[in-house]
């Protein structure tokens, strides 16, 4: 069983909303963990279509997704609006996945720096509390579901940068995790997951595909990383 070979590696899954309920009863509490892909920022109330962090707590959610890049663009979500899920993630006993990241027009045009701290700026309350179990997920946007990924250098300044920014800030980074996400795969992992400050990643395609999913955790296990 790969859990047998993940010691002091945590997994989880975040699938969509249908299928937390039998994904759960399949993982039974057992080694790899649940998350969901998103939280609504309203703890209750009548928001028809929204699902609250205690819900996704109900269901045996320990994770919420929040600001993935994907949300920010089609959906329009605000970097102030991520902030408020990850609060209403954490007040409601779950730990949020918080993605931060640049499009591909802001690095072509000098900008990933002053992207990235407009979207860590509204993160400094949530951030700066201690015991919230919050994570950070860097994710270059140009380089999610293109077969593009960061080189182990650029991913390296980024994170570094991102917890320059945050020291900046205020913000006590001791303990605070970054994972990386843009084309995790097997053949890359071992690479990024050797880059000082790169704390494991936040995986998508890849983790579709059972053996390459295995791959990237054993490559995670094999550096120390999440």
């Amino acid at each position: 069983m790969l859990a047998a070979h993940l010691s002091g590696v945590e997994v989880a899954l975040c699938p969509p909303f249908p299928l937390l309920a039998p994904l759960s009863g399949v993982l039974g509490g057992g080694a790899v963990e649940l998350g969901a892909q998103d939280v609504s920022p309203h703890p209750d109330g009548a928001f028809t279509g929204e699902v609250s962090a205690r819900l996704l707590r109900d269901m045996g959610c320990r994770w919420a997704i929040v600001g993935h890049s994907e949300r920010r663009t089609l959906l329009a979500e605000s970097s102030e609006q991520v902030a408020a899920k990850a609060v209403a993630a954490v007040a409601g006993g779950l730990q949020p996945i918080i993605c931060v990241g640049e499009t591909l027009a802001e690095r072509e045009a000098g900008a990933t720096e002053s992207a990235l701290v407009s979207q860590l700026q509204p993160l400094c309350g949530i951030l700066s509390q201690a015991g919230t179990g919050a994570v950070l997920a860097y994710e270059p946007v140009w380089a999610i579901g293109t077969g593009r990924s960061a080189s182990p250098e650029q991913a390296g300044e980024v994170h570094a940068f991102i917890r320059t920014t945050l020291k900046g800030l205020g913000i006590n980074v001791s303990g605070l995790r970054v994972l990386y996400g843009g084309s995790v795969k097997p053949d890359n992992a071992a690479a990024l997951f050797a880059v000082p400050g790169i704390d494991g990643g936040l995986i998508g395609g890849a983790s579709l595909k059972a053996a390459d999913f295995a791959a990237i955790c054993l490559a995670a296990a094999a550096a120390g990383r999440s």
